[in-house]
């Protein structure tokens, strides 16, 4: 028995290069000096012959043998990552990590609080985010819906026994096995076909067309044009799935009927290509990039602080490694430790009250912040911005004005080829005519003959080589006439109509402006004959009338204009990739109130570099004709000039672009590949979902925007202070207990951020934290809270003057009240959104202040005082340091309101 040729086993492989598709394997002849140009598919007898198969099938032996060698026809297993490791894989992050660090240095150095705090900090935010994290995604892959079952397979016995058609588990399938396909069919492989009738196959899930599209053997004799669906039969090109000879695994047979031989199986099939090739991950995403921009910039500060505090004492004061512990101290005091834990819970709370408000499930927490810094949304026009079915436009009679007869014979045509054609499904362009007519109006109402009152004859239906459907109807008391009525593709009615050529050539131009404008065009054509009683056939639909043009559209999506006006004013760009005809996306973009501008076709794409794509790319609205490479490279030139990406999808075409984007959306009823893949899961595929979640991101993203404002700038404020109280006072301006017991109170009052609103101006633009901006604005403030704990010393100084209390003690004491009473101060007057001011702190925050302030005033009054190195303040230190607050407030009102108009406060 010969064995199948080495080739044969990368028959319809995803893979370009190293293992390739028979449509590529097995290209034409070469041109001259080895010049490329295209090449014809591959014969219904070449791929036979590769594969070492016939149309009678496969010997049983042979299959076993081929079943051995090739693997079950399944898809490959994908394993989930486990808890611990998507536990460790959290400590990956540079703030995560320097915490860490610092925990270390603490413990070697016999801070055990610091240590124990900040580690124990650090573990509770690396459980609740990867516990969020593991919950949303511990659903493995589970694509089985899409592949069918069982499989029709002609299978012999024996070399000269007869074929014997059985039906077999898809899992036994093996290259070279010849396959029967019917309408309702799951196409369970990658096949060529042999033989077709009227064949026309849905492959939404791996092109994202929105019509079943026709399919035929290399062989048939197909007119010009006669292609069908969303891409022509010259769009082929180098996209395997516009090859109209194959059919694919994840797609199904809408009409007709095929045999097909298999050419790939398991993991070799275009879908598991699909698949498999997320397996890459993505850049960083816009959180991974702010997050560790503004880590970095306080890595830098902490790593500087020690060794300046220790240098500055060594030389000035003459202290040696005794301040060690001092200068770890400052250096943590510096750090906003509950920034991993403010960030998680904001992160989770707004995942939580998404998932209960508009059950849209957040798979990956951080994702949540890429939402809310979204500048661009790129999604299909299909089942987003339209549904998936059509509607009629307008009708067009021969003077190219609007005519009710046209509308009246293609309703006619319509019921009865619907009534009569033995059809697995109702045609959707039926349907539409037939609803057209039932809701016409203005000049479509005239009164007209009720189709019903026509008397079925006959039925020629609509197959996608004569691209037209014919009926045939008697009209009433009209016994000795029948009256046959065509409607189907223009260029397919107007040869059979009784035309001369230059009105036919006028009509074709008229239908070719129409469909260039996004229009789909139905002629419509009609003749009389005497009455028979013999078949009519295809032969008769000659010397027709011709009526008009029924111009058809997508019926746009409820709500999605008032969607992306929505979106456009809180500052999303929109783009359309689709796999659509140009002028239809277009048009229903215009439909939509959404500027097309410049529309970029795949094969414009393609003869443009990374860097004039991500330059054209920010300006154009449409991509029309986009695979799915396509797709993710539009995807990855917006990121590459700077936008944060999101990308709305629902197909295995979508894959690549789905993990190319920041952020990967899509509805709940999408393939499920596709969602193990999205970071952000809708209940529906609506755009106003993703303005909830939009809202929702940019509201956790303000609240981390604000606590680590004002973190920061009090931080700054404080170290700045205790290094100039370090240099001018002979002892330590405060002691390393009392300095974690400050962060301590500070922490616990930053956690009413996490359920805090932020000001409603923040959801008017996209959230980003740029590290710029926030340098900017914390150095500012900084120095504002630094001068004030400065003027604190002065007061001190003054209510001490003569004092009989212990001045170390004392000044501790006070340092102490005044730098929890500021930061309180802060917490409310710092609260901001956007380039606005929220006056008035939420419920949790203001509470959160006044806890903060009563502690610190109370707190060195108490038992804990002397315990910690604190004394009695006498009261002339409270009036004085009343005073210092209150001109503290007006200078940070002053300050941020300039720094708001100038800077406008990101």
């Amino acid at each position: 028995m010969n064995s199948v040729p080495e080739k044969a086993a990368a028959a319809g492989s995803g893979q370009s290069g190293e293992q390739s598709s028979v449509v590529v394997s097995m290209p034409g002849a070469a041109s001259p000096a080895g010049a490329a140009r295209p090449t014809a598919p591959p014969t219904s007898l070449q791929v036979l012959r590769s594969l070492d198969s016939g149309p009678r099938g496969l010997l049983e032996r042979e299959a076993q043998e081929r079943l051995t060698r090739f693997g079950e026809n399944t898809l490959p297993p994908r394993l989930p990552v486990p808890w611990p490791r998507r536990f460790l894989r959290t400590l990956r992050d540079p703030f995560t990590s320097v915490l860490l660090c610092l925990g270390l240095v603490s413990a070697l150095m016999g801070s055990w609080g610091t240590a124990a705090v900040t580690s124990v900090l650090v573990v509770v935010s690396c459980l609740l985010r990867s516990t969020e994290e593991h919950r949303a995604d511990r659903a493995t892959a589970a694509l089985y819906e899409l592949v069918a079952t069982t499989a029709t397979v002609l299978r012999r016995n024996g070399p000269d026994a007869v074929p014997q058609a059985r039906e077999l588990p898809v899992g036994e399938l093996v290259p070279g096995d010849v396959i029967r396909l019917a309408p309702g069919d799951l196409v369970p492989a990658d096949v060529q076909l042999l033989r077709a009738s009227g064949l026309t196959v849905h492959q939404s899930a791996l092109t994202g067309e929105s019509a079943p599209v026709a399919k035929h053997p290399v062989d048939a004799r197909v007119p010009t044009g006669a292609a069908t669906g969303t891409r022509g039969a010259s769009d082929a090109g180098d996209d395997v799935f516009a090859q109209r000879q194959l059919c694919f695994q994840g797609s199904s047979v809408a009409s007709g009927s095929g045999t097909a031989v298999v050419v790939a199986t398991g993991g070799r099939t275009r879908f598991a290509a699909a698949y498999d090739r997320p397996a890459r991950r993505r850049g960083p995403s816009a959180f991974d990039r702010s997050v560790r921009g503004i880590s970095w910039t306080l890595i830098r500060f902490m790593l500087i602080t020690p060794p300046l505090v220790l240098m500055a004492n060594a030389a000035l004061r003459g202290r040696g490694l005794e301040t060690l512990p001092f200068a770890v101290a400052v250096a943590v005091g510096l750090t906003p430790e509950m920034l991993p834990v403010i960030v998680t819970t904001a992160l989770a709370r707004g995942a939580s009250l998404l998932a209960r408000d508009h059950a849209v499930i957040v798979k990956r927490l951080p994702a949540l912040h890429d939402l809310g810094a979204i500048d661009v949304l790129c999604l299909d026009k299909t089942g987003t911005l339209t549904q998936d079915r059509p509607v009629v436009d307008r009708t067009l009679g021969r003077a190219e004005e609007p005519d009710p007869l046209v509308l009246h014979w293609a309703a006619v045509n319509a019921l009865w080829t619907l009534q009569l054609a033995d059809l697995p499904a109702p045609d959707a362009l039926d349907e539409a005519v037939l609803d057209a007519w039932d809701r016409r109006d203005g000049p479509d109402a005239a009164p007209l003959l009720p189709v019903e009152e026509y008397d079925a004859v006959a039925a020629l239906p609509f197959d996608p080589v004569r691209r037209l459907s014919t009926a045939v109807v008697r009209p009433p008391g009209r016994f000795g006439t029948h009256v046959l009525v065509t409607k189907g593709a223009a260029e397919a009615v107007l040869e059979r109509c009784d035309l001369n050529p230059a009105e036919r050539d006028r009509l074709g131009a008229l239908a070719a402006r129409e469909a260039a404008d996004g229009l789909r065009l139905l002629a419509v054509a009609r003749t009389e004959r005497p009455a028979r009683l013999g078949a009519y056939t295809p032969a008769d639909e000659r010397g027709l009338t011709f009526l008009g043009f029924v111009a058809l559209r997508d019926a746009l999506t409820p709500g999605a204009a008032e969607a992306l006006d929505v979106l456009t004013r809180r500052g999303v760009a929109v783009k359309v990739l689709t796999g659509d005809h140009p002028g239809t996306a277009a048009h229903a973009c215009r439909d939509l109130g959404l500027d097309p501008g410049q529309v970029l076709s795949a094969g414009e794409i393609d003869g443009l570099g990374d860097e004039q794509l991500a330059g054209i790319a920010g300006r154009a609205t449409v991509f029309a004709r986009c695979t799915p490479a396509h797709k993710a490279r539009i995807v990855d030139a917006l990121r590459a000039s700077g936008h944060t990406v999101g990308f709305l999808g629902d197909g295995v075409n979508d894959l690549p672009a789905l993990y190319a984007a920041d952020v990967g959306i899509c509805p709940r009823n999408a393939v499920d590949v596709s969602r193990e893949a999205a970071d952000v899961v809708l209940a529906e595929k609506d755009l106003g979902a993703i303005d909830h979640a939009i809202t929702a991101g940019r509201r956790s993203s303000g609240t981390i925007a604000t606590y680590l404002r004002i973190t920061l700038s009090s931080n700054l404020g404080n170290v700045i202070a205790m290094l100039a109280a370090g240099l001018l006072l002979p002892f330590l301006p405060m002691l390393p207990a009392q300095v974690l017991v400050q962060n301590l109170c500070f922490d616990a009052a930053q956690l009413a951020f996490a359920f805090d609103r932020p000001a409603a101006s923040v959801l008017g633009r996209p959230a980003a934290l740029r590290p710029r901006d926030f340098l900017r604005f914390i150095t500012a403030f900084g120095l504002l809270n630094a001068a004030a704990d400065l003027a604190t010393f002065g007061v001190l100084a003054l209510a001490l003057h003569g004092s009989a209390t212990d001045g170390e003690a004392a000044f501790h004491s006070g340092w102490f009240t005044e730098n929890l009473l500021t930061q309180a101060l802060v917490m409310l007057l710092l609260r901001t959104g956007r380039g606005t001011v929220q006056r008035h702190g939420g419920g949790p925050l203001r509470a959160a202040a006044a806890g903060l302030a009563v502690v610190g005033v109370l707190l060195p009054l108490t038992a804990l005082g002397p315990l910690l190195g604190m004394g009695a303040l006498p009261p002339l230190y409270y009036l004085l340091l009343a005073t210092v607050l209150a001109l503290y407030a007006c200078g940070l009102g002053w300050a941020r309101n300039r720094y708001e108009r100038n800077r406008r406060i990101s």
